[in-house]
C-alpha cells in the first residue's frame, strides 16, 4: 500500500511554512475558513507558491453557501482557475452541482478540462449531493483524481461507514480523502477504519496578536470573535498527524479493493 499522506487546509503563508515543516504532503489554501473556504487571493497564491515545494492546491469557489453557481459566478470560477494555473499551482478544489442535487457535469467537466494537466479534487459540494454512488461514478468519469469528503455526514466519525463503503466502491479509480473532524489524535483510527491513503484536516493553534487593544471595536459582522486573535497551522499537530496516519494499520474491512 502506497504511504499515507496529510492534506492540511489553511489560509495563510505562516500556516503553510509550517504544514511543510510538519510533514505535509500538501496544502489546500483557502480564504473565508468560516464559510468553509472560498478562492484565495492572487497575492497569497503567488507568495504561498514562492515559500513552500510541497504540493499546493487551490480552492475554486466564489462565494459560501450552497454549490449551484450562476452563469457569471460560473465566469468567475472559470477565470480564477487560469489564474491559479498560471501562478504555479499543482491542482484545485471545486465542486458544482445542479439544483437537484446531482453533480452538474457540464460545469465541472469545462472547469477539470480548463485546469489540465493540474490535478483536481472534487470537495465536499459531494457530501450534500443526493445519492453518493451516483456522484462517485460521475466525478470519476469525470476525471477527477481525487474526492475530499466527509462520507456524506457532518463528521467522519458520523459518515465512517460511508467512507468505507466509498473508498472500496473507489478502488484505485479515485482516492477518496476523508475529511472533517479529523485531529492528530483520532486520524489513526480513521485510517484503520477505512483504509483511504489521503487525509485532509486543519491543524490550528490560536495565536493572540501582540497589540495592546485598550478598547473593542467590532471590524466584522454579527459573528464577532476577537479581533486580535488569530488561527494558524501547529507544525507539531501537523507532525503527530502525519506519524499517526504512519503507524495506524488498515483494517481488513477497510482495505481497498486492488
Amino acid at each position: 500500500m502506497n504511504a499515507a499522506k496529510l492534506e492540511i487546509c489553511l489560509d495563510s503563508v505562516a500556516s503553510a511554512v509550517a504544514a511543510e515543516a510538519g510533514g505535509a504532503a500538501r496544502v489546500e489554501l483557502c480564504d473565508n475558513l468560516m464559510e468553509g473556504g472560498t478562492t484565495p487571493s492572487e497575492g497569497m497564491i503567488r507568495v504561498v507558491r514562492k515559500r513552500i515545494e510541497i504540493g499546493l492546491q487551490v480552492i475554486i469557489r466564489p462565494r459560501g453557501g450552497n454549490f449551484c453557481y450562476s452563469d457569471d459566478e460560473y465566469a468567475v470560477m472559470a477565470a480564477d482557475v487560469r489564474r491559479a494555473k498560471e501562478l504555479g499551482t499543482d491542482g484545485i478544489v471545486v465542486g458544482i452541482l445542479n439544483a437537484d442535487g446531482t453533480v452538474d457535469r457540464d460545469r465541472c467537466a469545462r472547469l477539470r478540462e480548463l485546469a489540465y494537466p493540474l490535478n483536481a479534487t472534487f470537495h465536499r459540494a459531494f457530501d450534500v449531493s443526493v445519492d453518493g454512488d451516483a456522484a462517485l461514478e460521475t466525478v470519476i468519469a469525470l476525471g477527477f483524481d481525487r474526492i475530499l469528503t466527509s462520507g456524506l455526514a457532518p463528521t467522519v466519525w458520523q459518515g465512517l461507514d460511508r467512507l468505507t463503503h466509498l473508498v472500496n466502491t473507489a478502488g484505485d479509480r479515485i482516492i477518496i480523502m476523508p475529511g472533517g473532524d479529523l485531529t492528530e489524535d483520532t486520524i489513526g483510527r480513521c485510517r484503520a477504519a477505512t483504509g483511504a491513503r489521503e487525509f485532509h484536516m486543519m491543524a490550528n493553534k490560536p495565536m493572540t496578536a501582540s497589540i495592546d487593544r485598550r478598547r473593542w471595536i467590532p471590524m466584522g459582522g454579527v459573528l464577532r470573535p476577537p479581533e486580535d486573535l488569530l488561527h494558524v497551522t501547529d507544525q507539531a499537530r501537523v507532525q503527530a498527524s502525519v506519524a499517526a496516519i504512519a503507524t495506524a494499520a488498515p483494517s481488513t474491512a477497510g482495505a481497498r479493493k486492488r
